[in-house]
């Protein structure tokens, strides 16, 4: 039997300011852009947490829950050396390995190690050594070690035996189910599927019929079942940058002032990722005064200043209001390359 372990960092920006600044342990802290200027959150403490506050909220809305927030300015380059040391640590414990984004990795064991020992000693040497905390998860399969790893947060562990996945997954809300979003979860309960044991009473065939290749992958991750292995390579396929505007565009040539503005900060970012932008197709993102967002992409056509430009103006047109987000991105010119920009 499979020994899946995932590894998830802590609140990790801010935990890493916490351990750098001692001042910001006990206050309600996020890491963000300031809120008079249309900040975001990209993440938080769990002091902050209990206000409210989460990624991905406006700066502003995150002060209006909670006043005496204090919002630190990323510095990703410090965050990215600390992942690194996290990931070295991760690598000595590992059959076999894969990172999954700057604060989480996964992790296979041999089917005779001890993955709570494991888990437990992986948590203190991060502790110690970093000065950081990470939750760990255990199960026989990467879906259940991710879910798992939520389970006890912060600073915690938490195992799912092979004998107790029957029980454990038919209690499990549908929400838990990583890829089902506030959308699909309303479509479920629209019909009554509150947990996977819900979704094991409705036949294969009414949820293939409704949701297509996402309705077998609800029946997989209902019955406990994901056969993926590790991926211990990854190639980026995509690359992207984003920037919210404290004043609104209002029209054509906001638009070419704002993407001329972006241009030399998207190219250096293709540059670092040993890309040209002659191997990659166009892809953006447009978020409205009212927080609706559109994309839209030319997945065959090289990209170029001028492919970005037309595909803006087009995409800008869907909805007759100003502008507060851009997004410009880009994916490999490859035939079986999927979009995964913005996700």
């Amino acid at each position: 039997m499979r020994q899946v372990l995932h590894v998830d960092c802590d609140c990790f920006f801010a935990a890493v300011e916490m351990r750098d600044q001692p001042h910001l342990r006990n206050v309600p802290l996020a890491i963000g852009g300031a809120s008079d200027r249309r900040g975001v959150i990209s993440t938080c403490n769990y002091l902050a947490r209990k206000f409210g506050v989460r990624s991905a909220m406006a700066s502003g809305q995150a002060k209006q829950l909670c006043p005496d927030l204090v919002l630190v300015p990323g510095n990703m380059q410090k965050y990215r050396d600390v992942s690194a040391d996290v990931m070295e640590i991760l690598k000595q414990y590992a059959l076999q390995f894969e990172v999954v984004s700057v604060d989480e990795a996964y992790l296979e064991l041999a089917p005779t190690s001890n993955a709570q020992m494991v888990a437990q000693q992986i948590r203190q040497q991060v502790e110690s050594e970093l000065g950081i905390t990470v939750s760990v998860g255990i199960a026989p399969n990467k879906f259940l070690a991710k879910v798992a790893s939520d389970w006890r947060k912060p600073n915690g562990q938490f195992a799912i035996l092979p004998s107790e996945v029957d029980e454990f997954v038919a209690r499990l809300e549908v929400i838990k189910i990583p890829g089902v979003g506030p959308k699909s979860a309303a479509k479920l309960h629209d019909m009554g599927i509150y947990t996977c044991g819900h979704v094991r009473d409705v036949k294969d065939d009414v949820l293939l019929k409704r949701f297509g290749k996402f309705g077998r992958l609800l029946i997989d991750r209902a019955k406990g079942e994901d056969n993926r292995s590790l991926s211990v390579s990854r190639t980026r396929k995509s690359i992207s940058i984003e920037r919210t505007f404290a004043q609104d565009l209002q029209n054509q040539a906001d638009i070419e002032d704002a993407l001329h503005d972006m241009w030399p900060k998207f190219l250096e970012r293709i540059e670092r990722a040993n890309l040209k932008l002659e191997q990659l197709a166009p892809f953006v993102k447009v978020k409205f005064a009212d927080f609706h967002v559109t994309t839209l992409a030319k997945q065959s056509s090289q990209a170029s200043f001028d492919q970005y430009l037309s595909l803006i103006i087009q995409a800008s047109q869907r909805d007759q209001q100003t502008i507060r987000l851009l997004g410009l991105g880009a994916k490999l010119l490859q035939p079986s390359a999927q979009l995964s920009l913005f996700e």
